[in-house]
């Protein structure tokens, strides 16, 4: 049985407790990095994660390399970002983006949504394979 972890990457200057708190009222596991090679590292030995939310809030885009890091180790994994403002288009391998001006509830309805999504599909192709 998979147990869901959220990892949540943001750097010292970003981290919030309200952001942490919100993660953590899912019912989800929260695991809560503060730099890129940890959440790699993390990542490469949890094999729980399910959903990864990077925190972009300082307007630096770090994040590509990142994520293109994330997805080869961990290809089925939901990643959304939390930025000053929307982007649009989003980019490569993000699934959603929830802007800081937006309630903490978006944030969580995004990570569930995108949760639910995802066990839909697999659970749609297991059962196409089994018949």
């Amino acid at each position: 049985m998979r147990h869901d972890t959220i990892l949540y990457i943001s750097d010292q200057a970003t981290s919030s407790n309200s952001v942490l708190a919100a993660l953590e009222a899912t019912g989800l596991d929260v695991v809560s990095v503060n730099r890129p090679t940890q959440a790699i590292a993390l990542l490469f030995v949890m094999h729980s994660a399910a959903a990864v939310v990077l925190d972009q809030r300082k307007g630096e885009d770090t994040s590509s390399d990142l994520i293109r890091n994330l997805r080869s180790i961990c290809p089925e994994l939901s990643i959304v970002l939390l930025c000053r403002d929307q982007i649009a288009p989003l980019p490569s391998g993000v699934d959603a983006c929830v802007s800081t001006g937006q309630p903490l509830e978006i944030l969580t309805y995004a990570v569930r949504h995108l949760l639910t999504a995802k066990r839909t599909v697999v659970e749609r192709s297991h059962c196409g394979s089994a018949a």
